[in-house]
């Protein structure tokens, strides 16, 4: 039986559905017209359509943009065609007038271009048909179909942290790199985002959110060390265009810091009670990493409270209640300090001290023996860029305002300017605001406490008896141990240095009584008197009862022995002279401040 064309086939299903186009003598002509002349020249004569084969979709569509650079084209028929004539002469890809190589397949009724290599980005591409195709009757298209589209741009990746060359990066850092659009997000994984070192590929975890890839490594990253991320071809966009070229960079990253000293030092024994414990560090640390959860003290396994702070390379821990006297403590910097790049310390840092048995200060003076200076409820004032406070402490009940040029041994600075520096060894009490703190303020509370009744011991109610051997002048006398009372109600040393004859007695006390004033030394760049220690004297055991103010050289120079306690404030030397003066012993004050201009005080044990 011989088929029929399904040209002829769809005129015949025409006629039996329309009759009102078609009548037997149309229907005659147009078969005898269709077989003598061809599908296309009754379609063309007749205004019919849907008999010669055409192209009804494409993909991707005609006009269509950002089209995949890495694409299959396709034509779907209306009808089978024959495939012997789908071929590359049949359905062509073109740029410009350029024919873009590839190879043809049918299948269904649907051909497919499949271009040798990627199409180039952001450029317009024209797919042809041609009337070579033909169905399985033979018929061929009335005329070529063209469309158009348009490729979109390749993505590219457009920033990176850390970027490329970048040193110092923190070794817990998350790696990202950020893309020129958006991208298919289930293209971006641990196979197209890599980080090696060396040639090792690096474990971790890949997200993607907005335009950003971020690489999130398994285990901190090791510090001093070189590392390269990798973004490859196989990152697509939304549009499945891919990256032209893998895209790669390196960093590396810092070093970890370390704790370099403590103070006091590991297996330290008879720290003082109110000891600040301190840790520098080998870097500039992150203050917001230096805290409480970072800084810890304890005493077995219980935590000690206190307040962290931390200036220039020092953290520094202040106890809010005095230590356990002959007790072990234990600090620990933990690995959560980090630099300001960001590294930790590579482990948790551990030391531990045993404290004092019994306070190392004089029972008189009680905790004011841990005081170089204090300033009453006044202050303290320095002048100078010479004056340091030896083994030991300065303190007010007043404002830490109150307390001008000076810093302490962690670093924390009271007011200090390019002229006027002081330091402290040990540490600066006051009452708040920062860096005084409430636990300072009741340590330095308790200290003018103790100063008071230091002060009230040594009175003459107290201590009577006290001779006067040289009618207030002191100057030029040599003195055994005793209690000696001004009767004018001073006492001056400046016709020439005292001397203090312990005569072997390590223990040989001197307590000096006055009323009103103390004056030491007189006007002048030889002005300058001293109090001179001989046979074992100590300067631990000399005390100055002042009613009033004690002025100590005041053209600067010289060397004053002993705990000076006076009701109405201490001032060494003068402002603008740089002659250094000395003080061994203490400057306690009760009611007003002190002042001090480029002045040693060595505090005695």
């Amino acid at each position: 039986m011989k088929v029929m064309s399904p040209a002829i086939e769809r005129i015949m299903l025409l006629r039996k559905s329309t009759s009102k186009i078609f009548n037997s003598k149309t229907f005659l002509i147009l078969l005898l017209v269709l077989i003598a002349a061809g599908c296309k020249k009754v379609t063309e004569e007749q205004g019919l359509t849907g008999i010669c084969p055409t192209v009804v979709s494409t993909d991707p569509a005609n006009g269509a943009v950002n089209v995949a650079t890495i694409k299959k084209l396709s034509a779907t028929f209306n009808e089978v065609m024959d495939p012997e004539t789908i071929n590359g002469t049949t359905f062509l890809l073109k740029q410009g007038t350029t024919i873009v190589t590839g190879t043809v397949s049918y299948s269904g009724s649907t051909a497919t271009f499949t271009p040798t290599n990627a199409l180039a980005a952001n450029t317009v591409y024209s797919g042809t048909i041609t009337t070579g195709s033909k169905d399985l009757a033979g018929n061929a298209m009335i005329a070529d179909y063209v469309w158009s589209f348009n490729t979109g741009a390749i993505p590219v990746v457009v920033s990176t942290d850390p970027i490329n060359g970048a040193i110092n990066v923190a070794v817990n850092k998350v790696v990202t790199a950020t893309f020129s659009g958006l991208m298919n997000p289930s293209s971006v994984s641990g196979t197209t985002f890599l980080l090696k070192q060396g040639t090792a590929v690096v474990p971790g975890v890949v997200t993607y959110t907005g335009m950003t890839a971020s690489f999130t490594p398994a285990l901190p990253l090791t510090p001093n060390t070189l590392y390269t991320g990798i973004i490859t071809t196989g990152a697509k966009d939304t549009a499945g265009n891919a990256l032209a070229n893998n895209y790669t960079w390196s960093f590396a990253t810092g070093t970890a810091p370390s704790v370099i000293s403590t103070d006091p030092p590991n297996a330290a024994t008879g720290v003082a009670l109110t000891k600040r414990i301190t840790a520098t560090f080998s870097d500039v640390m992150n203050q917001l990493t230096i805290n409480n959860t970072t800084f810890l003290l304890k005493q077995g396994t219980t935590p000690v409270s206190g307040t962290v702070t931390y200036l220039g390379k020092t953290a520094t821990f202040t106890s809010d209640a005095s230590l356990l006297p002959g007790t072990i403590y234990t600090a620990t910097i933990t690995t959560g300090a980090q630099n300001a790049a960001g590294n930790p310390i590579g482990a948790d840092y551990v030391w531990s001290f045993t404290t004092t048995r019994v306070p190392p200060a004089p029972s008189i003076l009680g905790s004011a023996a841990m005081f170089g200076i204090f300033g009453g409820s006044a202050g303290i004032t320095n002048e100078g860029l010479f004056t340091v406070i030896n083994n030991g402490s300065i303190g007010t009940t007043g404002a830490s305002t109150l307390i001008t040029g000076f810093h302490d041994a962690a670093g924390v600075t009271y007011t200090e300017t390019p002229l006027n520096e002081g330091l402290v060894t040990g540490s600066i009490f006051t009452a708040p605001p920062a860096p005084g703190t409430a636990a300072s303020f009741a340590i330095a509370q308790q200290g003018l406490l103790d100063a008071n009744a230091a002060y009230l011991a040594i009175s003459p109610a107290s201590r009577p008896g006290g001779t006067d051997p040289g009618a207030g002048e002191l100057g030029g006398l040599t003195l055994a141990p005793g209690v000696y009372k001004s009767a004018s109600g001073t006492f001056k040393i400046t016709n020439g240095n005292l001397t203090l004859d312990a005569m072997g007695d390590p223990n040989a006390e001197w307590i000096f009584q006055t009323a009103a004033g103390l004056t030491v030394g007189i006007a002048g760049p030889t002005g300058a008197r001293s109090v001179n220690l001989i046979n074992s004297a100590q300067a631990k055991n000399v005390y100055w009862y002042v009613g009033s103010a004690a002025t100590i050289n005041g053209a600067g120079g010289g060397i004053m022995s002993g705990n000076i306690i006076a009701s109405a404030g201490v001032t060494f030397s003068t402002a603008g002279n740089a002659t250094q003066t000395v003080l061994n012993g203490r400057a306690l004050s009760l009611n007003a401040s002190v002042t001090v201009v480029n002045t040693t005080i060595n505090i005695p044990n």
